[in-house]
């Protein structure tokens, strides 16, 4: 008996590496003071009616971004630890498996754990105050979204400490992937986490659709909507024809791990290509769904700091739109080297190329937005700034990787890691920074300190430029991508440890905006008016943070920026426009909004116990996860007090302290 458990045990959690044993004793440690703070303050039913049922957008896009937050932790550590292996030759710090396991996690947990919470937090936040929206269109699905992506991010973190992560790469190409090249349960953590997670993701896109298109304010045409808004609206047309692509590829690779199917497998009749292709067609959308929200960012960000109209706004409009529809007939670039023949390459090659011209007239028209207009530089701006060299270079990166027989030297080197990168991070990251500075306040109702915030920018640039530069010159010089080691003849060190030095300057910046995000909130600093920023669109015209309602009385827009218009005719003492006049004088009214509910957690805890059961073939425990999903939609289904009406009394309460404190 004792035999069998220790048997168990070996198999179920993962032992022998220290490094990993040090994080299970950290993950324990933290868990325990999480229970004891909650249960010594006696906040368990705050954090259950405040923010575990929650239907609220802007607390679901607060919780977004939290586990984003926490994910850029665990996949910067993930980043170091291989910097450091590769800082010198034949060092011995991380064994090849856990290498493996590593760059698996890393792509993941950045892409899709990192990149696309945090661009849903914005979504949520930003989104239905642009608009001049109460909520989502479908407040419950969007809570329900948010609990898939956490328990499913949950699941796939769970293999760093029980069973063992994955180790076929990110985007997990077969005959890796299959049951020859990867026996244990890491994969089924892999197939599973993504695919709970990836039904959330796909919710929140049908969501936002619906919410930009049939939720916005009076007067609001779609030209005359935000840019932001544009670029979410982009971005969720994206993710709905390309999310699809992936549940079914992966449910593909888990029939052929779980039931013996072959599809994907050259002895069974299978073709590993169908899987890659499959792939990413998901997955070269999949870049343009993360950076389209940051082209809507700085968007807002420059014409805001420069005090003007953004230049050229339905140039902007088409470029978002049709790099939405090309990202679709690019992925065949990802495999130029496997041979598809001279015609589809040259096809590939020319898509490819095409797609760099919307994105560059892009960085005219914000460059144009600049050009003598009244700039100053807070941190927001700084970010926009940084990001236009750095994704210029990308760009001319990505056009160099596009010409066909270019990239079979390219390819698989260190030159296409540096170009991923500086897309990647130049764009998505640094454009979600630029967003979280810029809307913070509207959050939470103070600015982050702005001295911090400037150390942490230039850590992350001056280390991001130390790190990813010498790499193109790696990737010429012939390192090649997967590498856990290298010999001393290869030459490769000294820009090795010039890249190591610069990740770590990054980790530094990290530290610098924890510590920013820590000063602020101790020596909190109540911001003296909703707009921060003397903005130019509608969330800056109501309080911060944001009533639950969001606005006392449905605004009318009568122009693109409408709230800074707006301001412009008070300013000049010019009479409101009648009909908005009549409609901001107007008497208030009970204002209808969603209950709260504890079924979008529930369900998915439920989603996360089938995956589990899952991903160890115990039918014992998916049989019950999936009873209790369908209890779920059905106790859904017969509740019938889903909402209710905020009374008068209650909002004048609401915006006289909301006012007042302003």
């Amino acid at each position: 008996m004792w035999d069998k458990i220790k048997e168990f045990s070996s198999e179920f959690f993962v032992t022998g590496d220290p490094l990993i044993l040090g994080a299970q004793v950290s993950i324990g440690l933290t868990l325990v003071a999480v229970v004891l703070v909650l249960t010594y303050f006696k906040k368990w039913r705050w954090l259950w009616s405040e923010w575990l049922t929650s239907v609220d957008h802007k607390r679901i896009g607060i919780m977004y971004i939290i586990c984003s937050i926490l994910m850029l932790f665990r996949g910067g550590v993930d980043a170091l630890l291989m910097r450091t292996q590769l800082a010198a030759p034949e060092l011995e710090f991380l064994t090849a498996e856990h290498y493996n396991q590593i760059f698996t996690t890393h792509g993941v947990i950045m892409i899709l754990f990192m990149a696309m919470p945090l661009m849903f937090g914005l979504f949520n936040i930003v989104v239905p105050l642009q608009i001049g929206a109460r909520d989502v269109a479908f407040p419950f699905l969007n809570s329900l979204s948010f609990w898939m992506f956490f328990f499913g991010a949950m699941l796939f973190n769970l293999s760093f400490v029980i069973g063992g992560s994955p180790d076929a790469g990110w985007l997990a190409y077969p005959p890796l992937s299959e049951l020859s090249g990867s026996p244990g349960v890491g994969q089924d953590f892999y197939i599973w986490g993504i695919q709970i997670s990836g039904m959330g993701s796909l919710a929140t896109g049908i969501n936002f659709i619906v919410t930009i298109l049939k939720m916005r304010a009076p007067g609001m045409k779609l030209m005359k909507m935000p840019m932001f808004t544009w670029s979410v609206l982009s971005s969720s047309l994206t993710i709905i024809l390309a999310f699809p692509i992936l549940t079914v590829t992966l449910f593909l690779l888990f029939l052929d791990r779980y039931a013996g199917a072959h599809f994907f497998t050259l002895d069974g009749g299978g073709n590993p290509m169908m899987y890659i292709n499959l792939i990413w067609m998901w997955g070269h959308p999949e870049v343009y769904i993360v950076v389209l929200p940051a082209f809507g960012i700085f968007s807002e960000i420059v014409s805001t700091f420069s005090k003007k109209r953004l230049f050229g706004y339905s140039s902007m409009v088409y470029a978002l739109m049709s790099i939405s529809i090309v990202s679709f007939f690019t992925w065949a670039h990802h495999f130029f080297t496997m041979g598809s023949g001279a015609n589809v390459n040259a096809f590939f090659a020319v898509s490819t190329m095409i797609i760099a011209i919307p994105t560059g007239v892009k960085v005219f028209n914000w460059l144009f937005t600049m050009f003598r207009g009244k700039l100053s530089f807070p941190t927001p701006m700084m970010w926009t700034i940084a990001f236009i060299p750095c994704f210029v270079i990308g760009g001319m990166t990505g056009v160099m990787l596009s010409v066909a027989p270019a990239d079979f030297q390219y390819h698989n080197s260190y030159f296409l890691i540096a170009h991923f990168h500086q897309t990647l991070i130049g764009g998505v990251v640094f454009g979600f920074f630029a967003g979280l500075y810029y809307w913070w306040p509207k959050m939470f109702g103070f600015k982050l300190h702005e001295g911090l915030g400037k150390w942490a920018f230039w850590f992350w640039n001056i280390g991001f430029y130390v790190c990813f530069m010498p790499q193109y010159a790696l990737g010429f010089m012939g390192m090649t991508r997967r590498f856990n080691e290298y010999n001393f003849d290869m030459g490769w060190q000294p820009l090795n440890v010039v890249s190591t030095v610069g990740a770590f300057l990054m980790g530094i910046a990290f530290l610098f905006q924890v510590w920013q995000i820590a000063h602020s909130i101790r020596f909190y600093k109540k911001e003296p008016t909703g707009d921060t920023w003397n903005g130019r669109s509608l969330e800056w015209s109501i309080p911060s943070p944001a009533p639950m309602y969001n606005f006392a009385r449905t605004p009318i827009v009568t122009s693109r920026d409408d709230w800074w218009e707006k301001k412009e005719r008070r300013r000049k003492g010019e009479p409101e426009l009648p009909h908005v006049a009549k409609a901001e004088q107007a008497p208030l009214e009970p204002i209808h909004m969603p209950r709260n509910s504890g079924v979008p957690f529930v369900m998915s805890f439920f989603w996360f116990i089938a995956g589990f059961g899952f991903v160890w073939d115990w039918t014992w425990m998916v049989i019950p996860g999936l009873i209790g999903v369908i209890v779920c939609m059905l106790v859904r289904s017969f509740t019938y007090n889903t909402d209710y009406y905020v009374p008068v009394d209650e909002i004048e309460r609401t915006e006289a302290a909301a006012r007042g404190a302003h």
